[in-house]
């Protein structure tokens, strides 16, 4: 398999700013300096601890331990090989990727999933040019668009909107002349393959045909499925004909619960005073889009998901909920309370006043942007909302219609994990349902006390930090950030003195050789020296923390007593027992004990000299 030069890697880490590609996953806010910090895409957390320095090219969660560099950040998040990683990132900022073999990987070389992503890319194309077409299809699809869903031309070259040809289609063709795997073309998605025929053009039995083809793109804007709308084109014999939405079935590159409609795009447009805006289809959210409200999302067809809450938190802390007003969307819309407040999501509810129904389509249609400001002013908190969906009438309601409405507001704010929260939503939701709050609280407690407590769960692996104070591990900090003292370190160190059962014991072993044979790459070049993920997210997390000393030579020498302790006194114990123990049939010599006790206790009392480097 092809190579790719050091000095090309070397090349792409400083031509491309980690913030610019960790931003596509994480928001990002300052942090001082050049750091930058948001919510770790590793772990779910409400406080960020995710810090990101540019200067230096390191992230580090300061919350879970991950560490690492531009390379690592894109193999983990996207679940690529080192390859695959960096002609990732190559194409994405138009950096050139050179080979020792002076070719790139060819198509059997590429992952399953970078094949499926290029294959949904074509795809994508072909549909939106079959929509854009002089033929029959294109002209009928293009008339429903904008005549029945009165959207604009503009708004479908935007997100690519294509259309699925109702007779032959040329796209399996296209895959085929390009030489896609036959792994790739079985597991896109795209079309109906009997699972022992031979692959040929016949065997490729499209999935869509005639039908609106609407892309799917994950929250770093890459294609990866497809929602096809039915329309009169629907060919009879279509096994979905009566399923008015079809989506792409689950792939290795989709997953529909793990994300959202349209949040590559919204996710910059969120901030301050501008939140996520919560519909339930995607048509909703390109209606949103339409009329200049470029922060709403939409789930894919399912009732929203814990990952998709995490997702969504990972950008922005505020949700809007704009649900259709029937009963179907006020469950959605309680199934959703939960996670909300579980994942710390502050979530309102928009509604019309004096309304009975609303369908966000529509009204925008109508209305235009204006109708989202005064949605905006009758929005409902969480809690309001809850309880007007439990006990929409609190004055007339019965002793036991308000208890029933408590006991399901209190297992709602079980959900929040801040007691501060819990109190708070437990004073507001008391108000809303006309109960005295202190008599709410006393019920509360004693649901929390009838509940129980959860299930202790099974205590996860524990993080290796980069902090645990080990003499290797502060010597290792000292080669790292003062370079200089690296050679002066390894020409008084032993090596046996080292324990290498654990990453940093290695890594010292492995960099003061380096030291000691002049062939230290320097600490911006040590790609080549670092063998496993742990090495490297342990150099990733030591460089990217500033020393807490001042005196390099200060924790060196220190670092060293504390080796040479580790390595001599147990033998100075094991001698001192033979000697307390030895008798006549001993076959150790008393002599030979006793110089090597001396010798030991002059090693531990002589000053250790490292050369002071200027």
């Amino acid at each position: 398999m092809p190579v790719i030069k050091p000095t090309c890697v070397r090349d792409l880490k400083l031509r491309v700013n980690l913030a610019d590609v960790v931003s596509r996953v994480v928001t990002l806010r300052k942090a001082g300096g050049s750091r930058l910090k948001g919510l770790c895409p590793f772990h779910n957390e409400k406080t960020p601890s995710f810090h990101v320095d540019s200067d230096k090219g390191f992230y580090k969660c300061f919350g879970c331990g991950k560490a690492g560099d531009i390379i690592s950040f894109v193999r983990e998040t996207e679940q690529l090989g080192f390859t695959e990683a960096v002609e990732a990132i190559g194409q994405r900022f138009n950096v050139e990727i050179e080979y020792e073999q002076g070719s790139g990987p060819s198509r059997e070389e590429r992952s399953l999933r970078q094949e499926i992503f290029e294959i949904h890319e074509l795809a994508t194309e072909h549909y939106h040019q079959v929509f854009r077409g002089a033929n029959p299809t294109g002209d009928y699809l293009r008339r429903y668009w904008v005549e029945q869903r009165r959207f604009t031309p503009e708004l479908a070259e935007e997100f690519k909107i294509g259309g699925a040809p109702t007779g032959e289609d040329t796209l399996g063709a296209q895959l085929l002349k390009r030489h896609f795997s036959e792994d790739a073309l079985r597991q896109c998605g795209l079309f109906f393959i009997r699972e022992h025929s031979a692959l040929t053009l016949h065997a490729l039995r499209p999935r869509f045909r005639g039908r609106l083809m609407i892309p799917i793109r994950d929250h770093q804007g890459r294609v990866v499925a497809f929602t096809a709308r039915q329309t009169e084109l629907t060919p009879e014999d279509d096994p979905a004909r009566e399923a008015k939405y079809v989506n792409s079935p689950e792939t290795p590159i989709f997953t529909k619960g793990n994300l959202l409609f349209n949040l590559d795009r919204a996710r910059t447009a969120v901030g301050e005073g501008k939140p996520f805006v919560l519909v339930e289809g995607q048509l909703d959210a390109l209606r949103c889009w339409s009329v200049g409200l470029k922060t709403a999302i939409a789930p894919q067809g399912t009732s929203i998901t814990d990952t998709q809450i995490v997702l969504l938190r990972r950008y922005h802390s505020q949700v809007e909920c704009f649900f259709d007003s029937d009963s179907a969307g006020q469950k959605a819309a309680l199934r959703f309370l939960p996670m909300a407040l579980k994942a710390g999501i502050e979530a309102r509810f928009l509604r019309q006043a004096g309304a009975a129904k609303v369908d966000p389509d529509v009204l925008f249609l109508e209305r235009g942007l204006s109708a989202y400001d005064e949605l905006k002013q009758s929005s409902l908190s969480a809690m309001a909302y809850a309880c007007q969906s439990l006990l929409p009438d609190p004055a007339g309601a019965t002793s036991e219609q308000k208890s029933r409405a408590a006991r399901a507001i209190m297992e709602l704010i079980t959900a929040a994990e801040s007691e501060v929260a819990q109190s708070e939503f437990l004073r507001e939701a008391a108000g809303h349902l006309r109960i005295a709050t202190g008599a709410m609280a006393r019920d509360f407690q004693q649901f929390k006390t009838h509940r129980g407590r959860s299930p202790v769960a099974e205590a996860p692996n524990p993080v290796v930090r980069s902090d645990s104070p080990t003499p290797e591990l502060h010597l290792l900090m000292v080669c790292l950030h003062f370079e200089q003292m690296g050679r002066p370190i390894s020409a008084v160190l032993p090596h046996d003195w080292i324990d290498i059962s654990h990453p940093a014991g290695v890594l010292l072993n492995r960099f003061l050789a380096e030291f000691e044979h002049a062939s230290w790459p320097g600490r911006d070049h040590l790609d080549d020296l670092l063998e496993t993920p742990e090495e490297k997210a342990l150099v990733a997390s030591l460089l990217f923390d500033t020393p807490a000393f001042d005196d390099p030579h200060k924790v060196a020498t220190e670092g060293l007593r504390l080796l040479r302790t580790r390595a001599l006194e147990p033998r100075l114990l094991q001698i001192e027992l033979d000697l307390a123990n030895h008798h006549a049939d001993s076959k150790s010599d008393p002599i030979s004990l006793l110089k090597e006790r001396s010798e030991l206790q002059r090693q531990l009392r002589q000053p250790l000299a490292i050369p002071l480097v200027v």
